[in-house]
């Protein structure tokens, strides 16, 4: 089967599921896995290089306003592969190319390709993904045993932090203007034994005003600005430092959200694992988190 992807978290599926040498084509921001950066990129960004995040969220929302993408799609390409699936999502317009341009795309292909459009707003639906993937690919037994091990790992973690005290913890997916971390990310908190004080599970992230993210007094901030890696988010923390200041929390963490958070595939119960250890240390012992995962952010 000809398999293209035009989202990242689809693409660390299809890997999960074994279906790497299927894949014929991803997105530029495809990077994992390795095998993955090695195949040819059928997108491309359209806002310029070395925005701030602000001139980010101001660019995003004006463009989405107008209807426009923020990526640009390599449809020759597209022609010349002629794929027999292509897999994109309707989550987010801010996340891939537009379900309806790929949708209105595939049906000038011949011969007209399958399209799957992935839309996952909690932990189950993201596991069920797996699920549609594999009815469309006959890999049905690899979707079994990925669901069995990532809900085996997701029940010892809940079973570990059975009990103990929950701290209030708010994850900022963007700093500028903040935005609490919603769909996915509140569950993963709750699993991680800590109370999201902020996101709501299963519903969109939303933008809040500093003095409403200080109104909900958090013990833990987590920084996850959506798609970027550790080292990245650390220094927007820094930039924002004396926001973060004002809110008193006993301990800010930056995160690498474009593995752990962002994308919702298999690496998010990494995430989930990666929250217990910073949440609730105590309770699973070990070296700190690697600084390419998680690094403090000193106020």
């Amino acid at each position: 089967m000809r398999i293209v992807s035009l989202v990242p978290s689809a693409t660390e599926m299809l890997f999960a599921l074994g279906l790497g040498a299927d894949l014929i084509a991803v997105t530029h921001e495809c990077d994992y896995p390795p095998a993955a950066r090695e195949l040819p990129k059928l997108t491309r960004d359209v806002l310029p290089p070395g925005l701030s995040a602000g001139e980010i969220d101001a660019a995003v929302k004006q463009r989405t306003l107008a209807g426009d993408s923020i990526y640009r799609l390599d449809t020759q390409l597209l022609h010349e592969l002629a794929p027999d699936l292509i897999v994109t999502q309707s989550l987010c317009s801010v996340c891939a190319v537009s379900y309806d341009d790929v949708r209105a795309l595939a049906q000038e292909l011949d011969p007209q390709p399958q399209v799957i459009a992935l839309d996952p707003h909690t932990v189950g639906e993201v596991l069920d993904d797996a699920r549609t993937l594999a009815q469309a690919t006959d890999r049905r037994d690899a979707a079994v045993e990925l669901i069995r091990e990532s809900a085996a790992r997701i029940d010892q973690v809940r079973l570990t932090v059975r009990g103990a005290p929950r701290p209030r913890v708010v994850a900022l997916e963007w700093l500028d203007p903040p935005y609490a971390a919603g769909h996915w990310t509140p569950q993963l908190i709750d699993y991680a034994g800590g109370e999201d004080v902020l996101g709501l599970s299963g519903e969109s992230s939303e933008e809040h005003s500093w003095d409403e993210v200080a109104a909900v007094s958090p013990d833990l901030v987590i920084v996850m600005p959506c798609g970027f890696d550790a080292a990245i988010a650390h220094r927007e923390a820094e930039m924002h430092r004396d926001q973060l200041a004002r809110l008193s929390a006993d301990a800010v963490i930056a995160v690498d959200a474009a593995a752990y958070f962002s994308r919702p595939g298999p690496r998010i119960v990494d995430g989930l694992e990666l929250l217990a250890r910073i949440i609730h240390p105590e309770l699973f012992p070990g070296p700190e988190p690697a600084p390419d995962r998680a690094i403090t952010v000193e106020l």
